[in-house]
């Protein structure tokens, strides 16, 4: 067994990286692929949280700005992640692998309701647990969610995969320039307002000094190497003085 540096990590993956090379929806070859590095993380005997937004399905900020009322727009964009979610717990099934969906509102007869010592109990049996509905309110994204999540089970990281191999100035899908940060604090993330989180995960983070690392996900094996100690991305943690 290759040593790790972090024994439990909450994961957070955006819905739009199920779309694969789609322009919406669910990729089932995307979802084979996280569902393999995952079982590849979990081989390695690390528990794993994970959160998944639903911008591949529907983002409540984007109804909202179309005119929906904003708390009906980010209900709708919770319950698409728990398709999502739903999803890739049959993918990780598949591949022989114990799962459990755990949602902030409660559905009885398609997953369990979120309860922080359920959550910990199933990660201490070896199950993979997918947080659903980010936190149950609206106004928040699945970023903050993925940090509270984090929070909650006491998750020695939290780790964002991205389209992009780390964080950058400006977007470097966009900007050939643009120049990647191998490390970072809170502060300057904010400072900077590098959109890698939203404010409130970074100051919620930053308020209870968790790391956060960001990486590529579309490179096979990026997220072991990443739970294994090796910086193949950008490094987000606070200093003495913050």
């Amino acid at each position: 067994m290759t040593a790790h540096a972090y024994k439990r990590v909450l994961l957070k993956i955006s819905g739009e990286a199920l779309m694969g090379k789609a322009a919406y929806g669910i990729h089932p070859e995307m979802l084979a692929y996280v569902a393999d590095e995952i079982k590849d993380l979990l081989s390695l005997g690390v528990q794993i949280g994970l959160v998944i937004g639903a911008g591949n399905i529907f983002r409540g900020v984007a109804g909202a700005s179309a005119g929906m009322n904003r708390a009906a727009a980010d209900n709708m964009g919770m319950l698409a992640t728990v398709i999502n979610c739903l999803a890739m717990k049959d993918a990780l099934e598949k591949i022989d692998i114990s799962c459990r969906v755990l949602s902030a509102i409660p559905m009885l007869t398609v997953c369990e309701p979120y309860a922080q010592l359920t959550a910990v109990s199933h990660l201490e049996k070896g199950r993979a647990v997918i947080f659903a509905a980010g936190t149950g309110n609206p106004y928040f994204t699945t970023d903050t969610a993925a940090v509270l999540r984090g929070l909650e089970i006491e998750a020695d990281v939290i780790c964002k995969a991205t389209r992009v191999d780390g964080v950058y100035d400006k977007d470097p899908l966009v900007h050939k320039d643009a120049v990647k940060f191998d490390e970072l604090t809170y502060t300057e993330v904010l400072k900077r307002r590098l959109r890698v989180m939203d404010s409130a995960a970074i100051s919620l983070a930053r308020d209870n000094n968790k790391t956060i690392l960001v990486f590529d996900m579309n490179k096979p094996g990026n997220i072991s190497k990443a739970i294994c100690g090796e910086n193949n991305g950008t490094i987000i943690r606070g200093e003495e003085n913050e």
